[in-house]
């Protein structure tokens, strides 16, 4: 039977408009960073985009507490990911479970197998992970002496290292809250490779074991 609770209502209704509000964050972010000649107006115009995104993502967030009939460190506590993605509204976008869910009650079955889901879930969440991540850390070493971090390109490479977990070791972030966010990153980095390669894993075993339970015996 659907969940028909109140909060259930509320996801079903808000989940699209602020995963879209959360790629806009990240679009409004990203000229900040990359565009530095851009005219102040434009700067500023951005800057009150995240701002005012960041307040709706925080009322959205009271509201699922409200509606969740929870304590506050309890309601902390069990959506841990709604809390993260307070703090750190460029990470909003891995919210793709929930939307996929909210998706799927309007559709009707899945379409694709848990596997496929599980795959396809962590490739998204590495790609706007890497984008996220390559931003903020291109933000912080930017200009800053000694950092061999010198253009976007640089982050994008370091993030594809970390999050892979190669580590080349050729550009590293020298600054505090850069060497922050690849911590976080290198812990991210090894959850999605592990769902990855776990559910791939499982996808060849069940492919194996169903081919020999289909082959006909030996006489």
């Amino acid at each position: 039977m659907d969940d028909d609770s109140p909060a259930a209502r509320w996801e079903q209704r808000t989940e699209i408009p602020l995963f879209v509000g959360s790629l806009l964050f990240i679009a409004a972010y990203a000229t900040r960073v990359l565009a530095v000649s851009l005219p102040s107006f434009w700067r500023n115009l951005c800057l009150a985009t995240m701002l005012a995104l960041w307040a709706v993502f925080a009322a959205d967030y009271l509201v699922r507490w409200r509606l969740g009939g929870q304590r506050f460190l309890r309601f902390v506590s069990t959506h841990f990911l709604h809390t993260v993605v307070v703090l750190l509204p460029l990470l909003r976008p891995l919210r793709i479970v929930p939307l996929y869910d909210v998706i799927q009650r309007r559709q009707g079955d899945p379409r694709l197998s848990l596997h496929a889901r599980v795959i396809a879930y962590a490739s998204l969440s590495t790609l706007l992970l890497g984008f996220s991540g390559s931003l903020a850390v291109y933000q912080q070493e930017r200009g800053v002496p000694g950092a061999n971090m010198r253009t976007f390109g640089d982050a994008v490479w370091w993030a594809a290292a970390t999050l892979s977990t190669v580590g080349y070791g050729d550009i590293v972030p020298v600054t505090p809250l850069g060497r922050v966010i690849a911590t976080g990153m290198m812990a991210c980095g090894l959850g999605l490779l592990g769902a990855v390669t776990g559910s791939f894993s499982s996808w060849l075993m069940q492919t194996f074991s169903r081919e020999g339970d289909e082959r006909p015996p030996e006489k």
